[in-house]
């Protein structure tokens, strides 16, 4: 739970860093391409090719291709259509997709868990709900393309990572999720790219080198540990909890107008919707070892 607590935080500034410094001004495609490049260059050092199968390198591959890589083209895409407190709002069903994918996954079915992300999603709309029109339907759209991948390339990893080598260490393995991500992003930068809105500022250049190497770099392969060592149902729930710490950051820097009750309502909704998962959890251990 550290690691995703942890990575929250870092996550939280990149709202506001794209949708203020980057949107508009930098072609989100060579915004994506950087921040994967660097990515990249970080666990290039650590890649162990000859200790991983085949197999196993392509499915990290594939995961990294779309929960960084197709995500980030639906994610900067949403800033063109929505502002920063609307693309936090929609991101909100994420939790709902890791419970689901998880249990396709797994071949079952978790109610509970499903209760607790549906709460999770309430303690948000809370926070940032205030009324949408037909224009925003498309931003919508496009944020749920990226809910999904992200929500896909999380629960993927959780149940490849047992499979991998027990004394291959993580990050020794990791830089293949990266290389996928890449891969794709290459393409998706050669096809659709526009090379006449480059970075012309050291701002532009500075806020990608913190987004490549911190929140892309780090904070996946944490996130996606973290993943690994908590149950669906937290790892659901702190998919929203990202709502709240986005829009903190957003008020307290950039000074955009929020409702502090209902923040610390829907934060407190979303803190509670962990407690109550916690305390499910520990009941079915209990029940189980009886």
């Amino acid at each position: 739970m550290g690691y995703l607590i942890g990575v929250t935080g870092l996550w939280a500034f990149s709202f506001s860093l794209i949708g203020v410094y980057l949107s508009g001004q930098v072609d989100s495609y060579f915004a994506v391409l950087v921040r994967i490049v660097l990515a990249t260059l970080l666990f290039l050092p650590f890649l162990r090719p000859r200790r991983l199968p085949g197999g196993q390198k392509l499915a990290l591959m594939g995961i990294g291709a779309i929960q960084l890589g197709l995500m980030y083209i639906f994610f900067y895409q949403s800033f063109l259509l929505l502002s920063v407190p609307e693309v936090l709002l929609f991101t909100i069903f994420t939790p709902l997709y890791v419970t689901l994918l998880d249990d396709a996954l797994a071949r079952r079915f978790s109610p509970f868990y499903l209760v607790t992300a549906a709460i999770a999603v309430l303690g948000a709309a809370v926070i940032r709900y205030d009324g949408v029109d037909g224009g925003f339907w498309l931003g919508f759209l496009v944020v749920q393309g990226a809910n999904l991948c992200f929500a896909f390339g999380q629960v993927a990893y959780r149940h490849l990572a047992p499979r991998l080598p027990e004394d291959l260490p993580r990050h020794g393995a990791f830089g293949w999720f990266y290389l996928g991500a890449l891969a794709l992003v290459v393409l998706a930068f050669l096809l659709f790219g526009n090379a006449e809105r480059l970075p012309t500022t050291p701002l532009h250049w500075g806020v990608l080198a913190w987004l490549g190497l911190v929140a892309s770099g780090l904070g996946y392969f944490l996130w996606n540990q973290g993943a690994t060592r908590v149950d669906a149902g937290a790892l659901a729930i702190m998919n929203n909890a990202l709502v709240p710490a986005g829009l903190l950051v957003n008020l307290l820097i950039w000074n955009r107008e929020a409702d502090l009750s209902r923040l610390a309502l829907g934060g407190a909704i979303i803190v509670a919707s962990l407690l109550v998962n916690e305390w499910w959890v520990r009941r079915r251990s209990l029940v189980v070892r009886a």
